[in-house]
């Protein structure tokens, strides 16, 4: 008989675990990049476990998640230069607006966004973005586009060791050449 495992879950399956070292940058798709500070030892419910601790320093946040839970959560190292180049592509690419309802639209970019995925959230910056002297942005808009911004600069800035600023500008400027 057919194994009927749909394709999402194939690939959690036979995704290797991945190692991460304390003091590197790591991303949490709910909250963007994060800094592995240490992996703890503790005892919950009667059962070792140990924990990732991860801080969001820009959110004040810091965040213990279960090792053997990373991989099932999205936990992922940065990034690779090939990605980010893919991202790049991504933001030059010229889209016409989709004529869905922008609840429906709303939806699909914040499941863009919490997916992690650096070229849909790089998606959900270029369909949002409008020029300087373009007003026609609603405030739910510039709500999402500011997050997956925030989002997508945070890696970016961390991969070519820059600014979030600098990396907003220069992104914004690649998207406006475009």
């Amino acid at each position: 008989m057919k194994n009927s495992n749909t394709k999402n879950e194939t690939e959690v399956m036979e995704r290797e675990p991945v190692i991460f070292n304390v003091g590197e940058c790591v991303v949490y798709p709910a909250h963007g990049v994060g800094k592995l500070l240490a992996i703890e030892k503790h005892e919950i419910a009667g059962q070792k476990v140990q924990l990732l601790v991860i801080s969001f320093e820009r959110d004040r946040m810091t965040l213990r998640l279960p090792i053997d839970k990373a991989s099932k959560a999205g936990l992922r190292p940065l990034s690779s230069k090939d990605e980010i180049v893919s991202v790049v592509e991504t933001l030059k690419v010229k889209t016409k607006p989709r004529r869905i309802m922008w609840s429906r639209r709303a939806q699909e970019y914040e499941n863009k966004i919490n997916s992690g995925n650096p070229v849909h959230i790089a998606e959900v910056v270029r369909d949002l973005f409008r020029s300087q002297t373009d007003a026609n942005q609603s405030y739910s808009e510039r709500q999402i586009y500011q997050a997956a911004m925030d989002r997508l600069a945070r890696e970016y800035a961390a991969i070519e060791r820059i600014d979030e600023n600098e990396a907003i500008v220069q992104m914004e400027e690649i998207m406006a050449a475009a």
